[in-house]
């Protein structure tokens, strides 16, 4: 097992051009997390992810990035084995949650946003791995909090807003 990262699972080559590991790296770091973690990562179209968001939201239409944290009421908390309950870690390390991203999206956000798909494909990876780590949007004051740290890690990564 590999230890003290967060790993992101991927199958898709395609979003390896990305770095999106290092982004893993950096939320890793910023939160302080020292247990041996792994989240999966998925590409989806846009009739995919729109799916998803009809059967898990009620929500019927395309979006950017789905995520599906596996633990409750971490925000802010050391995640440990002792969250996991007993349960066996992948090889990777203990599975943290799941990401979903439309590619199609991203690049329409990023036009629209007006950088670089890579700063787009990134900034939604680590919106899902912080979701996963129990971070939301619901109210003003947890956006603030969550875009701070997304806004951190991304001018450590010199993806910045154009």
């Amino acid at each position: 097992m590999i230890k003290n990262k967060l790993t992101v699972i991927c199958e898709d080559e395609e979003i390896r051009a990305f770095n999106i590991q290092a982004v893993a790296d950096l939320a890793y770091a910023e939160l302080g997390q020292s247990e041996s973690l792994c989240i999966e990562l998925t590409l989806v179209t846009e009739e995919e992810i729109k799916e998803i968001n009809k059967e898990q939201r009620g929500i019927d239409s395309v979006t950017d990035v789905l995520s599906f944290p596996y633990l409750d009421g971490i925000r802010g908390e050391v995640v440990t084995e002792a969250h996991f309950m007993g349960e066996d870690p992948e090889e990777e390390g203990y599975l943290l949650g799941s990401v979903c991203i439309c590619l199609k999206r991203a690049e329409e956000q990023a036009i629209e946003y007006g950088h670089s798909i890579e700063r787009e494909v990134c900034f939604l990876v680590l919106h899902g791995i912080l979701h996963c780590f129990g971070y939301d949007h619901m109210t003003e004051s947890d956006e603030a909090e969550m875009m701070g740290i997304a806004e951190k890690i991304m001018e450590k990564l010199n993806l910045k807003r154009n």
